[in-house]
């Protein structure tokens, strides 16, 4: 047996990462943006000039835990805040973001990739993520 899935195209990619740069650079924040296929591997990653270092791993980590789970980023400390086990416990895994700027990609109810962002406070980072999910008219999670 066998399963199809769907990821996304190199067009929408470019199509997202441009949106995310002019965001930025209307917000006047250096950003890191990674945009990764369904999988969690990265498609397209761009540092801004200026951008921040940590950024760089912040940005991919970003993408790549909205990939894992198909949730945004933000939605983890809700989901783990009032259960300390998780809490304590989850937190330590490697890669796992718990802060708002990553983001599924969405089509059709099914996810074909996810965007990260870093640079800015993570209210920042979701505006311009979500900026470039409109881009593609995806819907924000």
């Amino acid at each position: 047996m066998s399963l199809v899935k769907r990821t996304i195209d190199a067009v929408s990619v470019r199509r997202m990462m441009d949106a995310a740069i002019e965001k930025s650079t209307a917000m006047n924040k250096a950003m890191c943006i990674a945009i990764t296929n369904e999988a969690g591997q990265l498609k397209a990653f761009h540092a801004m000039d200026g951008a921040p270092h940590l950024s760089i791993d912040i940005a991919q980590n970003k993408a790549w835990t909205a990939s894992s789970f198909g949730i945004a980023t933000h939605t983890w400390f809700d989901f783990i805040k009032n259960d300390p086990p998780l809490l304590a416990g989850i937190t330590h895994t490697p890669r796992l973001v718990v802060f708002g700027g990553g983001y599924p990609i969405i089509e059709n109810g099914q996810m074909i990739g996810a965007i990260g962002v870093s640079g800015g406070h993570y209210s920042e980072d979701m505006e311009v993520a979500r900026a470039a999910l409109d881009a593609i008219n995806a819907p924000v999670q």
